[in-house]
């Protein structure tokens, strides 16, 4: 296990050392270090062993060293590990509301999104994550999705008919191609860049990053710059472990998360930009992709016909109207 001492006390030092930590806190996560969700990881580690000099253990497990997402909210529930931070849909079956990031065109841009996360929408959406046995702490960001397709630009809602697109298991992404006449088809990540390549599909929406390093980009000929739906995480804790600790500890838990998160959050941008900047080089160099940015008009245009499925999912079993106007409403 990775010990950072610089920045702690001596005494944390000598606790650490001995072995002699009141708490271990395993840190469970699919991704790798060099990631803005495992850089806040490891941030996270030294800080809150920092604040709470050495009483909490914190050790990491990424790559799926220990659980998987689709595992790892069982894991929780067990305390076999104390911390996660899954992305919204593994929550679908246990609370259907996280749907709500999947809505396209909803956040006007990544600071109204934290206003919606960090307000009363996110605070309500955590209380519902709590209540089914975990301990909902704070939303991490991956980035906004963009589209790529083997067919045409896709510059209004007319491009997409007929155009089989790869979707997440999710009841709002399937409506919103059904409602560009788009046909949706619920896929594993790992089949996407395969079922690019032979024609399987023609399409899929996801972030740079996910562009990026999966090279969906290298089987695809047209790209548009949408910004129209998110992905993130959601930090949850095992509530076994949670209410074991004292109030002073939960307070440095949730300080030093905190502070991950901010930094998180900086760093989910600057890589978005940077995977970006490396996917428009391949396109500029080889000629083989062309990139499309939407007009004010054209994604005006787009977010008119995706929004109208919206009152779709008012039923507060799938998302609430509440929730949905609130988010909207968010100034």
């Amino acid at each position: 296990m990775r010990k950072i001492i610089a920045v702690m006390g001596m005494s944390a030092i000598m606790a650490v050392s001995a072995g002699a930590a009141d708490y271990v806190l395993k840190f469970s996560y699919v991704v790798s270090q060099n990631t803005p969700k495992g850089k806040a990881a490891q941030f996270f580690e030294k800080r809150l062993e920092e604040l709470s000099a050495g009483r909490i253990d914190v050790q990491l497990y990424p790559n799926s060293q220990l659980y998987t997402d689709k595992a790892v909210l069982k894991a929780l529930r067990l305390d076999s590990v104390q911390m996660a931070c899954p992305s919204f849909s593994k929550f679908g079956k246990i609370v259907p509301q996280l749907a709500l990031f999947d809505l396209p065109f909803l956040f006007r841009d990544i600071e109204h999104l934290h206003r919606v996360q960090d307000g009363p929408v996110g605070k309500r959406l955590k209380k519902m994550v709590t209540a089914k046995g975990f301990v909902a702490l704070n939303f991490w960001d991956n980035a906004f999705k963009q589209m790529t397709d083997s067919k045409r630009p896709l510059v209004s809602p007319e491009d997409f008919k007929g155009l089989k697109f790869r979707i997440m298991g999710s009841k709002v992404l399937e409506a919103q191609f059904k409602a560009v006449g788009a046909i949706p088809q619920v896929m594993p990540f790992s089949e996407v860049y395969s079922a690019l390549q032979q024609g399987v599909i023609d399409g899929e929406e996801n972030t740079n990053s996910n562009i990026y390093t999966k090279k969906f980009y290298e089987v695809q000929r047209y790209m548009t710059l949408s910004n129209h739906g998110y992905l993130g995480y959601l930090v949850v804790m095992s509530k076994r472990f949670w209410k074991s600790l004292p109030d002073d500890l939960k307070a440095a838990v949730k300080q030093a998360l905190d502070e991950a998160t901010e930094k998180e959050r900086k760093w989910a941008i600057e890589l978005d930009k940077s995977q970006f900047a490396k996917i428009k080089e391949y396109a500029d160099k080889s000629g083989k992709l062309k990139i499309t940015t939407l007009t004010p008009a054209q994604r005006e245009k787009l977010k008119s016909v995706m929004e109208s499925i919206y009152p779709k999912f008012y039923d507060p079993k799938l998302i609430g109207k509440e929730l949905i106007e609130g988010a909207r409403n968010t100034k």
